[in-house]
């Protein structure tokens, strides 16, 4: 826990760009490597298919299943995990896009959703063959394991004991990194709201480090069940804010699909979207500025047809 507290400290509280060009490195291959491993145990393990899917719809249909769906249990569980993989509804990975230096804002909110597809089918479903595989094979060896244990040993079951090392080396730097974006989520955010106030961002700052202090040294079942209430209120207060924001993103998706079936690059100015509220940003003034491009095109053909509003 002090380790990584240090660790932590040491890019919140400087050398931050060094770290994240690190894990911008680092976090990519481990993922290719981890997608690698899970494709060679299924196919070094492909007469044993038939069981693990016959495993997936005996498990998924049987009596507690069902009655376990009908209460909701089941529901519940998965939509808790679902979160956990790629934190759809959230409201924590827009953080992420609004960085993005795109022309239309639809454009990244179609790359986000493509996020989706590769976080819950494609690295979950590496992850789940792999133990399944490992379970079909040996029940007996797999039988108590849970978490991150049953990972490692279905991993080692496949590629041997190096196997186990890799996947602690891979998940710590998943979770390193995941640690640290989040964090400068919230920093960004509060420093929106207590703007310029750097004794506040100091206390801040200390309190997100006893966080984690108290995270790394408290029990697994704990850190699960936080985990899981407050992510349940980000994504209530997130779905309330979708609610009243929803239509103006649907007026973008139509702005956008109308200027692509136009054949043009979209461009996004808020002032052309009827009714929307004021914004702070994606104004003509300001889009003029972008650089090369769709952008550029788009404000001389507003200069040749209305000076004025340019």
């Amino acid at each position: 826990g002090l380790g990584l507290v240090v660790f932590t400290a040491g890019v919140i509280f400087g050398g931050s760009k060094r770290i994240s060009v690190i894990t911008s490195i680092i976090v990519p291959v481990m993922a290719i490597a981890y997608i690698a491993i899970a494709l060679w145990t299924t196919i070094a393990n492909i007469t044993w298919l038939p069981a693990v899917f016959g495993l997936m719809f005996e498990s998924a249909f049987d009596f507690q299943s069902i009655f376990g769906g009908f209460a909701g249990s089941v529901v519940m569980l998965g939509i808790k995990r679902g979160l956990y993989s790629n934190e759809a509804g959230m409201g924590s990975a827009p953080n992420a896009a609004a960085t993005a230096s795109v022309s239309h804002p639809v454009k990244q909110g179609l790359v986000q959703s493509l996020s989706v597809y590769i976080d819950t089918l494609v690295i979950c479903t590496c992850s789940a063959m792999m133990v399944l595989v490992f379970y079909v094979q040996d029940p007996a060896a797999a039988e108590g394991l849970n978490g991150m244990p049953l990972v490692q040993m279905a991993v080692n079951n496949s590629v041997g004991p190096m196997g186990i090392h890799f996947i602690t080396f891979a998940i710590f730097m998943f979770a390193y990194s995941s640690l640290i974006g989040n964090y400068f989520y919230a920093e960004s955010n509060f420093r929106f709201i207590k703007n310029d106030s750097k004794t506040a961002l100091i206390i801040f700052r200390l309190a997100c480090l006893a966080v984690i202090f108290y995270g790394a040294v408290n029990s697994f079942d704990l850190a699960w069940n936080l985990a899981d209430i407050f992510m349940g209120l980000m994504a209530m207060m997130n779905l309330i804010a979708i609610l009243l924001l929803g239509k103006w993103a649907l007026a973008a998706l139509k702005d956008y699909s109308e200027q692509r079936a136009a054949g043009k690059d979209p461009v996004f100015v808020a002032d052309n979207v009827p009714g929307m509220p004021q914004t702070d940003c994606w104004h003509l003034d300001e889009v003029k500025d972008f650089g090369e491009g769709p952008v550029k095109e788009y404000f001389e053909e507003a200069v040749d047809a209305d000076v004025s509003k340019a």
